[in-house]
C-alpha cells in the first residue's frame, strides 16, 4: 500500500492501492466494478488534535495529512477552506424574541473563498492537485454551475483541460465564466440528468477521465475539512447543522469526518441534521414527508420521486432525480433531524434582510438555506440552548440577476428637487415585513 493512504470499495471491500490503480480502471473497483471507494488514512488519528489547535490557517490543505496527494509540490490552492464561521446575532436575536430560545448561531460563509467563492473550490483545488500529480491533462465535468467554475478555475491553473457540460437552465452568469477561463463549455439543451449523460458519453468517446459525483473522493475528501474547522473555530462540534440540499456531498463528507475520528474525541459526534430545498424542486423534501407519515417502513429510503426538467428560481440546487437521497434521509433519522421546503421566492427577501443586517451579499442557493433556519424555528425544530451551524455556499459573484432583484434604494433623478435626505434605518421595517408571520 500507499504510505499515507488507501482506498476500500465500499461494494466488496477490495484495497485499491491508489489513484493510479483507481485511474486505470476508469474509477471503478477492478473486483467487482464498484463505483464507491472509502479513502484510508496511515497518519495517526491523534496529529488531528494538534492540527484544529491552530489559530489560523491560510487553505484547507493545513489539513495535508488527511488528504489523498502524496506530495506538497503538487498542491494547487487559492484560499478555499480557510472561511471564517461567523456568528449572527440578528438570528439569535429573532430567535430569543419570536420563540424565546437562546441559541448560538454561526455561519459559514464559503464566499470568502478567493477562486469562485463557492463549496465547490475545496473539491475544485484537490482535484486539481491530485489530477496534476499524476499527469492527467484532460477532465470532464457536468455540472449545475458551481462545481463547474470552481473545477475549470482550478484545472486551468494546474494547465488542465476541462470540457463542462451543463443544463440550458444554469445561471448565464456561471458558464461565461468558465469559457472566459478558456476551458471549454457545452450548454446542454436539457436537464441536468441529459447534460450527466453526454458528459459520460463524451468522456467514455474520448477516453477522459470524469468527476463520478457526489461520492468522488476528489470532492468528498476537500469537503469533510468544514468538519475539522468547526471545531477549530467554534471549539466542538455544533448541535446542528444546517444546509441547502442539490446533491449532498458536505453532509457526507461531514459524516465521513465523523466516522473517521470515531474512538477519539477530537470530533465528537454528528450534529442534528437539517437539510433544505426549495419548494419548486423538492424530492427529498417530498419522500422524507411521506416516509414519516408512514411511519417509516421497510425500505422507506429507496422511495423517492423524480422530478423532470424542473423549473426552479435557484437552478443551483435543482437536483430532481437525488440518487444520494438513500444515504442522506438515514442520517437525517439517526440524527433526529427533519427536511424542510422553504419558498424559492422569499430568497429576494432573505437577500435583502441579510444585506442590511451584517452588510453581507449571498446568493439564491445561500438565501434558501438560511431561510431554512427560520423554516426550522416555526416547525420547533431547534431546541433552547443549541449551537446552530448554517453552510452558505456562495455570494453574488455570479448572480447579477439576482442582486439586482435585491437591489431596492435605486432612484432615477433628473434634479436636486428629485432628492431627499438619506436614512437607511427607515428600510428596517421594509427588510423584516417578510418575515413577521414566518
Amino acid at each position: 500500500m500507499g504510505k499515507k493512504f488507501h482506498f476500500e470499495c465500499q461494494q466488496c471491500g477490495h484495497i485499491i492501492d491508489n489513484f493510479d490503480e483507481w485511474f486505470e480502471n476508469n474509477q471503478q473497483c477492478p473486483s467487482c466494478g464498484g463505483k464507491h471507494i472509502k479513502t484510508v488514512y496511515h497518519t495517526p488519528k491523534e496529529k488531528l488534535a494538534d492540527l484544529v489547535k491552530t489559530e489560523q490557517i491560510e487553505s484547507m490543505w493545513h489539513y495535508f495529512d488527511y488528504l489523498p496527494l502524496n506530495k506538497c509540490e503538487n498542491i494547487v490552492s487559492d484560499g478555499e477552506g480557510a472561511s471564517p464561521m461567523r456568528r449572527w446575532k440578528f438570528l439569535e436575536n429573532y430567535a430569543r424574541d419570536k420563540y424565546g430560545l437562546i441559541l448560538k448561531v454561526y455561519v459559514n460563509r464559503n464566499d470568502y473563498s478567493p477562486a469562485t467563492g463557492t463549496f465547490k473550490d475545496k473539491g475544485g483545488s484537490l482535484a486539481a492537485s491530485v489530477l496534476k500529480e499524476h499527469g492527467i491533462k484532460e477532465y470532464v465535468v457536468a455540472s449545475t454551475g458551481n462545481t463547474a467554475n470552481a473545477f475549470a478555475q482550478y484545472l486551468a491553473k494546474a494547465g488542465i483541460s476541462a470540457s463542462v457540460f451543463v443544463p440550458q437552465d444554469s445561471l448565464r452568469e456561471n458558464f461565461v465564466h468558465i469559457g472566459a477561463l478558456g476551458q471549454k463549455v457545452y450548454v446542454v439543451k436539457g436537464d441536468y440528468a441529459y447534460a450527466k449523460q453526454l458528459a459520460a458519453e463524451y468522456a467514455k468517446k474520448h477516453n477522459i477521465l470524469i468527476s463520478i459525483g457526489n461520492l468522488d473522493p476528489l470532492r468528498l475528501e476537500a469537503k469533510k475539512t468544514t468538519a475539522f474547522e468547526m471545531v477549530r473555530q467554534l471549539g466542538k462540534m455544533p448541535d446542528v447543522y444546517i444546509q441547502a440540499i442539490s446533491g449532498g456531498t458536505s453532509p457526507l463528507a461531514l459524516k465521513k469526518a465523523v466516522d473517521d475520528f470515531a474512538g477519539t474525541d477530537i470530533l465528537g459526534q454528528l450534529p442534528r441534521m437539517i437539510f433544505i430545498q426549495g419548494d419548486k424542486c423538492d424530492p427529498q423534501v417530498q419522500a422524507w414527508k411521506k416516509a414519516k407519515a408512514a411511519g417509516f417502513p421497510e425500505g422507506w429510503e429507496n422511495d423517492y420521486p423524480v422530478i423532470e426538467n424542473p423549473v426552479t428560481l435557484v437552478p443551483t440546487l435543482a437536483t430532481g432525480n437525488p440518487v444520494l437521497y438513500p444515504l442522506l434521509a438515514k442520517m437525517v433519522k439517526e440524527t433526529g433531524g427533519e427536511y424542510f421546503s422553504v419558498k424559492e421566492e422569499m430568497a429576494v427577501d432573505m437577500a435583502r434582510l441579510v444585506a442590511y443586517e451584517v452588510a453581507v451579499k449571498i446568493g439564491p442557493a445561500s438565501a434558501v438555506g438560511l431561510l431554512g433556519f427560520f423554516e426550522a424555528l416555526k416547525n420547533k425544530a431547534l431546541r433552547d440552548g443549541e449551537t446552530v451551524f448554517i453552510n452558505i455556499g456562495e455570494g453574488v459573484r455570479r448572480a447579477v440577476t439576482f442582486v439586482e432583484e435585491v437591489s431596492y434604494t435605486t432612484k432615477q433623478i433628473t434634479s436636486i428637487e428629485d432628492t431627499e435626505r438619506f436614512d437607511r434605518k427607515r428600510y428596517r421595517k421594509f427588510v423584516w415585513k417578510p418575515f413577521e408571520n414566518y
